[in-house]
């Protein structure tokens, strides 16, 4: 299962294929901030400074309207959940299908695990948390489903003696991000962030948790010394300035035009898109092995969704890019 577990879209692309598989935005960060990283690389001869720490949590905590003490900086938003073992969890229930890598990070933690599967259309209001479970993973929007869960029905998994870890690695790429819950301030919800898809920093790993400062002191007692280098800090800075932010949000605005449009070209084409708002979407197929095999003879990458707990078989799930006529015209092909 593990093994499972670890799989992730990137595993799907060869150089050169027309990528599906990845939902990171653009090939690679704007050109300003690549600008503002590389004027930085003169100081990668001296540690991470005091003052870098600084600036980046103050601009994050501004961003969300959230204390200086509410907010640790992380290296990915996989590294929030690679830390959630640290606040021993006896039973850790995860709502799927979702993002697989807390399953792999508590398999290897020993942590026992209970998967609340959501059947379609994916709805939360369907779930169903063991009451013993003393720590939930929700993603809000859903990977892979693209689906929104409502702020009530996300505060209604909270209980006497749980934490309730909300993965809201795609917030920004809705727009006006409805239904998060980064800017509450809750004592047993801590919130993930990540700068890896919006803002194509994938290979620099950014992002980072809000929570209450006595569960944030948990998380991360155990992490090294400069757990984030100068460039991370800088990024973090950067993306959470309000114009960064302003640009992010038009962004999610066109991403949003696309998706829909891509969308209404999947389901008139015969391959029906459950219903989200994510920047990928998810789709049926008759037959989802062939179908992605044939794709990647074309050269054309897309995400498997074997791998994900509690998803039937016949789906994919695709990036929203504007090439997406190539990919209907190529599964077209093969499944019709």
């Amino acid at each position: 299962m593990e093994s499972r577990a670890r799989y992730h879209g990137d595993q799907a692309v060869a150089p050169g294929m027309l990528d599906f598989a990845v939902n990171v935005r653009g090939a690679g960060p704007p050109q300003w901030l690549a600008d503002r990283l590389a004027a930085r690389l003169a100081d990668l001869g001296s540690y991470p400074t005091s003052a870098d720490v600084a600036a980046a949590r103050a601009a994050v905590a501004a961003r969300h309207g959230r204390d200086l003490q509410e907010v640790a900086l992380l290296a990915g938003g996989a590294e929030g959940f690679a830390l959630l073992p640290l606040l021993r969890p006896r039973l850790a229930a995860l709502i799927a299908p979702s993002f697989t890598e807390p399953q792999a990070v508590f398999d290897a933690a020993g942590v026992p695990v209970a998967h609340v599967v959501l059947d379609a259309p994916f709805r939360l209001s369907r779930a169903a948390v063991p009451a013993e479970a003393d720590l939930v993973v929700v993603g809000n929007p859903t990977n892979p489903t693209g689906v929104l869960h409502r702020r009530d029905e996300i505060l209604a998994l909270r209980a006497p003696g749980r934490i309730v870890v909300v993965d809201e690695a795609f917030a920004d790429a809705v727009p006006g991000e409805p239904e998060s819950l980064a800017g509450r301030s809750l004592p047993d919800v801590v919130v993930l962030r990540s700068l890896t898809k919006t803002w194509s920093l994938a290979g620099l790993r950014v992002g980072y948790a809000l929570g209450a400062p006595e569960v944030l002191a948990r998380l991360t007692a155990q992490r090294p010394h400069w757990p984030l280098g100068t460039l991370q800090l800088e990024a973090l800075t950067a993306c959470s300035a309000p114009a960064a932010v302003a640009e992010a949000e038009a962004g999610a605005r066109r991403l949003a035009a696309l998706r829909a449009e891509m969308a209404a070209g999947l389901t008139a084409a015969g391959f029906p898109v459950a219903d989200g708002v994510a920047p990928f979407v998810l789709f049926s197929v008759p037959d989802a092995e062939l179908a992605r095999k044939h794709l990647a003879e074309k050269g054309i990458a897309v995400r498997r969704c074997d791998t994900f707990v509690g998803l039937p078989g016949g789906y994919l799930r695709a990036a929203v890019r504007p090439e997406w006529p190539v990919l209907v015209e190529a599964l077209q092909e093969v499944l019709w």
